[in-house]
């Protein structure tokens, strides 16, 4: 009959295993990490060609497609070491796969799209919404990785990294809608408050960012804003957002705004490449742990023989714990039985109950962690359900959705619940 400890290594190389799928997908997150910035920055200088009529902007363009191209190759390379072939697993795997098929199209499809936008066959808000569709597909890898890790600290960093990844992201959207605003050269009501819902949400990104992102990051994200960024940050979203709808902007500050918007995504992607080496060097430190476990785990299995002598009556019991004053992990390991073989035995049960602790506190951990994710996936769907019903964009039912919440002075997951509880006594959406 195969022996708990047997189990116990098993378990044990299947922790392994999953580490280092966490640390290709850690690779996977910072390959693609880097790939959006590159995408939001395209972005960006894309509006500005084309709401300069193609005539600035142009080489500047061309060289930010090159880099990004680069980059993407890593990624398409990052997603060919996954092991698609290894057979079903459970619906994290499923939905990150299926994710990654939808962003292998996107890419794809993206030759095409530069190329209309090299035709100026476009407009900015055209391709701000294409450009918007790809990223977010991407960001929504990053989301599946943060879901499916199985190690809390793993978890609570993957957690903050898409969250910061995603406030980054609104801040290329303001980027991006400011620099079409400043060089069309007049103030837009519609435009205005896309960027207001843009910098209410970077707000909100950020401040998850903050409840799981480690120490060092934090310190190291309020070390990146620096003053006068943000002074020229505030002082250009002022004239953005109060010059009054359809008055003059005027059109030399759109590189201001975008120098400046740039500087700001820089430092934030500073503390993004900082936040994945983190990632990287923890997911290393778990395996070279495990790994050392596993070893002293199969040293045991070796010296178990020695052990048959002994008869299952004159073993240490499984329920000592419940008949004892004093915890058996509370005693040096071995303790406390008269021979090498009972040693060896307690030794064991000691390290079984020691992996079913850990894995009790992990598993008690990852759900708080994993609620924020949750709540996440819940107001996004409320979301989708109020913009069906009642045809209105994503910021204007996020609007509808905080006012309800200050009106009845409850969070605004309570109120997505309501509104999710309702679904299916809702009439079907018109069209």
């Amino acid at each position: 009959m195969t022996s708990g400890l047997s189990f116990l290594i098993a378990a044990k190389r299947c922790e392994i295993a999953e580490l280092e799928r966490l640390a290709l997908t850690s690779a996977l997150v910072n390959a693609t990490g880097r790939l959006v910035h590159g995408l939001q920055r395209e972005r960006g200088l894309s509006n500005l060609f084309l709401a300069s009529h193609g005539e600035r902007w142009k080489a500047e363009r061309e060289e930010q497609i090159h880099l990004c191209t680069a980059v993407q190759t890593e990624v398409q390379a990052c997603f060919d070491q996954l092991d698609t072939e290894a057979g079903p697993r459970n619906g994290h795997s499923a939905r990150l796969y299926s994710r990654i098929a939808y962003v292998l199209q996107g890419l794809d499809a993206l030759p095409a799209l530069r190329a209309r936008v090299a035709a100026q066959q476009l407009k900015p808000a055209q391709t701000t919404a294409a450009y918007i569709q790809l990223i977010n597909g991407l960001l929504a890898v990053v989301f599946e990785s943060a879901d499916s890790a199985a190690d809390p600290d793993i978890s609570r960093r993957l957690v903050a990294l898409f969250n910061f990844m995603q406030g980054k992201e609104c801040a290329g959207q303001e980027r991006a809608t400011g620099s079409a605003l400043f060089a069309s050269g007049r103030a837009d009501a519609t435009a205005q408050q896309q960027l207001l819902h843009l910098i209410e949400s970077q707000e909100r990104c950020l401040q998850v960012f903050s409840e799981f992102a480690s120490e060092a990051v934090l310190l190291a994200w309020r070390c990146a804003r620096q003053p006068e960024s943000l002074v020229c940050l505030e002082r250009l979203r002022r004239v953005l957002c109060t010059t009054t709808a359809g008055a003059p902007l005027p059109p030399e500050l759109s590189q201001t705004w975008f120098d400046c918007c740039t500087a700001s995504m820089d430092a934030m992607k500073g503390v993004e490449e900082r936040m994945s080496a983190e990632l990287v060097a923890l997911c290393k430190e778990r395996i070279a742990s495990a790994s050392t476990e596993l070893a002293s785990f199969e040293a045991l299995h070796l010296s178990a023989p020695a052990s048959q002598g002994a008869s299952k009556s004159e073993r240490p019991g499984f329920f000592d714990q419940a008949t004892s004053d004093n915890s058996l992990l509370d005693r040096p390991m071995g303790t406390g039985s008269p021979g090498f073989g009972q040693q060896l035995d307690r030794s064991i049960l000691e390290l079984v109950q020691a992996q079913s602790q850990r894995l009790q506190a992990m598993e008690h951990e990852l759900d708080t962690v994993r609620s924020s994710l949750h709540e996440r996936k819940l107001i996004e769907r409320a979301k989708g359900l109020l913009m069906a019903h009642r045809h209105l964009s994503e910021e204007e039912a996020h609007k509808t959705m905080r006012q309800m919440a200050m009106n009845q002075n409850r969070r605004l997951i309570e109120v997505a619940e309501a509104l999710l509880a309702m679904a299916e006594v809702l009439p079907a959406p018109t069209r």
